[in-house]
């Protein structure tokens, strides 16, 4: 008990379990449970903008050189755009091998699509103009207040490009900033002990919602993403992590509290404060955190990008649509744009996705239909997926840009060392 009432890894672990009892048991009780989950996503969404703010600000501003933010910034996007780009080529061979949509044989005509006009309604612009357009804020406070990444990040950097060009004049600014900062890593703290809460009500509502049958009607296509997912993880950023000079295996029980609350929410949004704090602690630069965990949300959706060529394709192969080798070089180029910004939070994967099928014409967005019932399970391995990916990259581009501290790494992640060292 004393080890259950330390460890939040075990608490939110358990409370899984017994979300799922819940669900299975007493659907009726477990269907009023989502409110847990969706208070516990907008707690963390209340301190989001305010963290990624003071912490992108703070690292840029205590640079000595600022020669040092457009090299790591460089090396971040070179290989979050590599990254990203394979996660969709490989998402999209292992569906193309694997084939889990044929013989379906759905016509799109009889779905009812009633169940999309909000997905459809509500997904974003697509084309490269509107995208750059939109990383420039109608005004700072507009963005913090709506959590868009991608404006707050642009506005941070050049707040903290002025600091650092101020020198010693602005010091007094950036120690007030500091302490802020300080004070929104204490709030997220205090939110995190309700995660296993979270949890709960995450996975009560979601199988009492759905239950077993509508996952084993689908699970081909769910047990392709999961496995895709786990070998991207294994595999792929295995080996970058090899090359980065630590272990991913004990990198991954180090982020293990982080890793159940994510699978316990479906959101790599809920575990960002606290990420980016972990990744400081193992001996990545402040600095370093603070560019590069921000613009891998926008710039290095893994598992959304395996999940819209996956997807995409099953639609196609459920419903007989014939795609062309230039269709499938068409949706791969429209992913690669559409997928930057998508990550974050639960459903905008369906959403981004809704808009991508739109623009295409070409395979039926009537056919979403037949993954709804299990995007929600499927979000699980996106944000998973994102969460981990972003937190390698992270640690790759520190090491590459000389930012990262290897003998901090190792003594943090070697098996005789307490993993606690976060949990003060």
């Amino acid at each position: 008990m004393r080890l259950l009432s330390r460890s939040l890894y075990l608490q939110v672990l358990l409370a899984v379990v017994i979300g799922i009892l819940i669900g299975l048991f007493v659907p009726s009780v477990g269907l009023q449970l989502q409110p847990l989950a969706t208070g516990f996503v907008k707690l963390i969404k209340m301190v989001f903008a305010p963290v990624i703010l003071l912490t992108v600000i703070l690292g840029i501003a205590r640079m000595e050189n600022l020669a040092d933010l457009g090299r790591v910034g460089i090396k971040s996007l070179i290989y979050f755009e590599a990254v990203s780009t394979f996660a969709l080529l490989i998402g999209l061979g292992v569906v193309s091998v694997v084939r889990p949509g044929v013989g379906m044989n759905v016509d799109p005509g009889t779905l009812d699509t009633k169940v999309l006009s909000s997905y459809v309604s509500a997904a974003p612009p697509q084309s490269i103009s509107e995208f750059l357009l939109h990383i420039i804020p109608d005004s700072a406070v507009d963005s913090l207040a709506k959590n868009e990444v991608l404006p707050i990040l642009f506005f941070a950097i050049l707040f903290g490009i002025a600091l650092a060009r101020m020198g010693d004049e602005a010091m007094p600014l950036v120690k007030i900033l500091d302490l802020l900062a300080k004070a929104m890593f204490r709030i997220v703290g205090i939110i995190m002990r309700f995660a296993p809460i979270a949890a709960l009500g995450a996975m009560a509502f979601t199988v009492s919602r759905y239950g077993f049958a509508s996952i084993l009607s689908l699970g081909k296509l769910m047990l392709t993403m999961y496995t895709t997912c786990f070998l991207f993880i294994a595999i792929i950023l295995g080996l970058i992590a090899r090359s980065s000079g630590f272990s991913l295996w004990r990198f991954l029980r180090y982020l293990k509290d982080e890793i159940v609350t994510v699978v316990g929410t479906s959101s790599s949004e809920s575990v960002l404060p606290q990420l980016m704090l972990k990744l400081e602690t193992i001996g990545c630069a402040r600095s370093t955190v603070g560019l590069v965990v921000p613009a891998g949300i926008v710039f290095n959706p893994d598992g959304q990008c395996i999940y819209y060529t996956m997807a995409a394709i099953f639609i196609a192969q459920a419903t007989n649509t014939h795609l062309t080798i230039t269709d499938m070089l068409v949706l791969f180029g429209v992913l690669m744009v559409a997928s930057k910004g998508s990550a974050g939070v639960t459903g905008s994967g369906f959403i981004t996705l809704a808009a991508t099928l739109t623009s295409l014409g070409k395979i039926p967005v009537a056919g979403m239909v037949l993954i709804l019932g299990i995007d929600r399970f499927m979000s699980e391995a996106r944000a998973l997926t994102n969460t981990i990916g972003t937190a390698v990259g992270t640690m790759a581009v520190a090491r590459w840009s000389g930012t990262l501290d290897l003998y901090r790494v190792n003594q943090v992640l070697d098996p005789e060392t307490p993993l606690a060292v976060f949990d003060e």
